[in-house]
């Protein structure tokens, strides 16, 4: 009998009943915000049921929440519904005695930044929210997935999960990747590769070089866009870049649990002779600084490329997709992607919300001063607990200083379920995970990039090759 991967390992110690076609998992930890949730308190409630494990459950608002005059509170909010959502949060909160971080907490935050830097998201947890971004938590070798409004009520009610168990799929990334490449260019590749539907049906384990050489934060980014290429869930193994990270964080384990818990984690890898049902093999040098040109992330090319010829989709199917997505974005082909002016620039989200990637843009824009034609520039971080890190570093004042806005915490331009939003037709460098029609603002048309490629783009008003100002920057130095 072969070796078991990292997805079986941890489906096989938390199946409940059934059998892989249609199987009942126990979730060990259920993350909750203000858009989702709603729904699911009330249904319980109507049933006449109970919550099964208020402890198992984290809350904060995050999709709605305005970034800016948040000192206001709730007296902040210009959308009613948005602020009714957020109060019935609280008040399903306080009912079931739920932990949240409210509005006005410095631990509120996007649910994707919060639980890792709270460490109450583990290696070897099930891990659910109801959002389709929460592949994100797999970077600490956990099984994370999104989920919808019913089985966030289901999982309230039972602590489990019903679901068909997945195939498995490794993406192995060889070698080291180079200057200016960085985590979001890597899954934007990966995706690119992969295309929206090659991961349908698999769990997908990243694994190789460049992948064990990425931060902690690099791997959340990876994790967080795997739900892009299809796939229920992204899996990073256990190391001692995980347990670096893990140490001393809140929820984690402390003392002799702590001890006990290490030895289980380190558990947490595929066997030498795991099977993978599919492969995906890339040589991590092959990787340049990637922009989305269309509506979809696996519309991705290299900054230094063009809009791809419809002529060279792989079949009628795709041209036409192509040629949609073309007309939405007022692009040609055969458009270099360097020569695109931009109108906004958003650093922020879920997927580049961190500390790291807000160290990086304040190294690309200090001394420098954001392009008259860019509209507005934003950086929105993470978490209260980001911003207040970045604020102590004076990462801040670097960045508005070069005339980037410095905004409160939450999802933002990510999604435009709150007042950051694009007008219709404007151009926008995003750091988020989706560039589908109408995501940032109706009629807004989004690039997906990396930090570091949005800051350089924020300063020169269109999209450059990030590897000739970090060059730049090192020949600088020297």
């Amino acid at each position: 009998m072969s070796g078991q991967t990292l997805y079986d390992k941890i489906w096989q110690s938390h199946l409940v009943s059934g059998d892989d076609e249609a199987a009942l998992i126990y979730i060990d930890r259920h993350i909750i915000h203000e858009v989702t949730s709603a729904q699911a308190f009330e249904g319980i409630e109507l049933a006449g049921r109970s919550i099964w494990r208020s402890d198992s459950i984290l809350a904060t608002p995050d999709h709605q929440v305005p970034t800016t005059e948040r000192e206001k509170g709730k007296a902040g909010f210009v959308d009613k519904l948005a602020l009714l959502q957020v109060t019935t949060l609280d008040d399903n909160c306080d009912k079931n005695n739920i932990v949240q971080f409210k509005l006005n907490d410095q631990r509120q935050g996007i649910v994707h930044v919060v639980g890792p830097e709270q460490g109450a998201s583990l290696p070897g947890m099930t891990i659910v929210c109801g959002d389709s971004h929460s592949s994100t938590h797999g970077a600490f070798a956990a099984l994370a997935q999104g989920i919808g409004t019913s089985e966030v009520e289901h999982v309230l009610a039972s602590q489990c999960l019903q679901q068909q168990k997945c195939k498995n799929l490794r993406v192995l990334v060889n070698g080291c990747l180079p200057l200016g490449i960085t985590a979001k260019d890597l899954i934007l590749y990966i995706i690119g590769k992969l295309g929206t539907a090659g991961g349908t049906g698999y769990a997908i384990e990243y694994a190789g070089e460049a992948i064990e050489n990425l931060s902690m934060e690099g791997r959340l980014t990876v994790c967080n866009m795997t739900i892009e290429a299809g796939a229920r869930s992204g899996l990073i193994a256990y190391d001692q870049v995980t347990e670096n990270y893990l140490h001393g964080r809140p929820y984690a384990p402390k003392g002799a649990m702590w001890d006990s818990a290490i030895q289980y984690w380190r558990t947490l890898v595929s066997d030498a002779d795991a099977v993978f049902d599919k492969e995906l093999i890339i040589d991590a040098k092959d990787i340049l600084p990637q922009v989305t040109w269309g509506t979809k992330p696996d519309q991705v090319v290299a900054v230094t490329s063009q809009v791809p010829e419809i002529s060279s989709a792989k079949d009628a199917v795709q041209q036409a997709d192509w040629q949609k997505a073309l007309s939405y974005m007022s692009l040609n082909s055969g458009t270099a992607i360097s020569s695109l002016s931009l109108d906004q620039v958003f650093i922020g989200s879920c997927t580049n919300g961190r500390i790291e990637d807000i160290r990086e843009v304040a190294k690309v824009v200090k001394g420098k001063k954001v392009a008259s034609t860019i509209k507005r520039a934003m950086v929105v971080p993470g978490s209260g607990l980001v911003k207040q890190q970045a604020e102590a570093e004076g990462l801040d004042k670097i960045i508005m200083a070069a005339g980037l806005e410095w905004r409160f915490a939450g999802c933002s331009m990510c999604n435009a379920m709150n007042p950051d939003s694009l007008a219709s037709g404007e151009r926008c460098a995003s750091t988020s995970n989706r560039n589908f029609e109408g995501r940032q603002g109706q009629g807004g048309r989004t690039h997906l990039v990396s930090p570091a490629m949005a800051a350089a783009a924020a300063i020169a008003g269109h999209f450059v090759d990030i590897r000739q100002v970090e060059l730049a920057q090192l020949e600088g130095i020297h």
